[in-house]
């Protein structure tokens, strides 16, 4: 090099410090309702709901036990529907809500079949009888467990994504069998609120309802949030994807 050049250097990149997401005010107002709406059920649970003559105070479980088997409908539902969407359009969108569908329905299943089990010992003297519903609703979370897993271990290709999906679309109609399975096959299972059931007393029903209220905007919180999660974990999975392929990763990333 001949004396007196000088030597050029590429540019240095300055990179603006990464900040937190902003969070949606959407998600400020839902999460302050939800949580406003818990401590009222929690109030006419244990405050304003007689307790029961014959089950005592575990006859309250039945507040948390129901509106929990509808939030796991809700749940593996969006899980089903987006599942299929993501079959039909292979949008990452329909994936994120079915893996966050999936999660969430999972959450309200653990609960169901640890709240029934607390109930069934005081009613039935035993935790577990192989009742068509519990059954049934253990065999239906099983298979959205499977799902679960198939997304959680390892690389997830496509081949997963879709099998995944296939998963979530065969468990949907045993959601029915579910809900059904009293009236088609009998069972130990009470039937309270629906088609021939004794019904509950009248101050039972504001903390009964509000249940469904509070399962309805918890389970819609957790499955937006997830959804968010999960976006911005393909965002950031593609970009990776596109830094490697242009060779801008380090041999170690």
């Amino acid at each position: 090099m001949a004396e007196g050049a000088i030597e050029s250097k590429a540019p240095e990149v300055q990179l603006a410090p990464a900040g937190p997401t902003p969070v949606p005010l959407a998600i400020h107002l839902l999460a302050a309702a939800t949580a406003l709406a818990i401590a009222v059920f929690l109030y006419l649970v244990f405050f304003h709901a007689p307790t029961e003559v014959q089950m005592g105070i575990a006859q309250k479980i039945f507040y948390f036990h129901v509106p929990s088997a509808y939030g796991m409908y809700f749940g593996y539902t969006i899980a089903a529907v987006a599942g299929l969407l993501y079959l039909w359009k292979r949008s990452d969108t329909a994936d994120a809500w079915s893996v966050a569908g999936a999660e969430i329905g999972t959450l309200f299943v653990l609960i169901v079949l640890i709240t029934g089990p607390l109930w069934g010992r005081k009613a039935w003297g035993t935790f577990w009888v192989w009742d068509p519903r519990l059954t049934s609703t253990l065999l239906t979370g099983l298979i959205y467990v499977s799902f679960l897993a198939l997304r959680g271990f390892g690389q997830v290709g496509e081949t997963e994504k879709r099998f995944a999906a296939a998963l979530a679309v065969v468990g949907f109609p045993l959601l029915f069998v579910i809900k059904y399975s009293v009236q088609r096959w009998s069972g130990q299972h009470p039937v309270v609120v629906s088609g021939g059931g004794g019904g509950i007393h009248d101050d039972m029903k504001p903390a009964f309802i509000t249940g469904f209220v509070v399962i309805s905007l918890l389970a819609l919180l957790l499955i937006v949030v997830r959804v968010g999660i999960e976006r911005s974990r393909q965002e950031i999975e593609r970009a990776t994807i596109d830094a490697a392929t242009k060779g801008l990763l380090g041999r170690d990333s």
